[in-house]
């Protein structure tokens, strides 16, 4: 028996707009800090755009996605990114393994 697998476009865009925006928010807190004078610039740039980004995705999951922001954003996303940085952690442990063995 097929089943159809009922994607969920909304909750897809949402995860990508959360990890858009903490990224945005971690790299632009980066370069504004440690960065030269036009760096800095640059990095408060990035800073305040991911922060836009991050209040329209929590505020706006809602009544634009229709989408529960908790139960459907961001659970979802915690869990996928540990689990991807498990599973490159893993992967990068087996590639050094490899080259410190030859």
């Amino acid at each position: 028996m097929v089943t159809s697998f009922n994607w969920n476009w909304d909750a897809f865009v949402m995860v990508i707009l959360v990890l858009l925006a903490l990224a945005l928010i971690v790299f632009g807190a980066l370069t504004a800090y440690f960065g030269s004078s036009k760096s800095r610039i640059v990095g408060s740039v990035l800073l305040i755009v991911g922060l836009v980004i991050g209040i329209f995705t929590i505020f706006g999951s809602s009544s634009v996605a229709h989408v529960s922001f908790v139960y459907q954003v961001l659970e979802p996303t915690v869990f996928y990114l540990i689990a991807s940085i498990i599973g490159v952690l893993i992967g990068l442990l087996i590639f050094l393994g490899a080259i410190m063995k030859t």
